[in-house]
């Protein structure tokens, strides 16, 4: 079985309805998980840790669809990204 790790991480937004970090050094990184069910726990530990926080998001980043830029892939991955 292939292992899929995921990435959690997340900080205070410049505004709540993009995706842009006002100050990228202070991201936290929460973690790396070796399967997306941890990684949903510790994503729901820190939103729910910053639920008072309007511009705080957290994100869960799909490690295992990073690939060799390189490699030709099908249609059907380039639709799932």
């Amino acid at each position: 079985m292939m292992q899929r790790l995921h990435l959690v991480f997340g900080g205070e937004l410049v505004d709540p309805q993009r995706t842009e970090f006002r100050d990228t050094s202070q991201i936290h990184y929460v973690g790396i998980y070796p399967n997306y069910e941890t990684a949903y726990g510790a994503w729901k530990a820190e939103a729910q840790r910053t639920v008072d926080s309007a511009h705080t998001r957290y994100f869960i980043a799909h490690l295992h669809r990073l690939r060799d830029e390189e490699t030709p892939v099908s249609p059907t991955e380039e639709l799932g990204a």
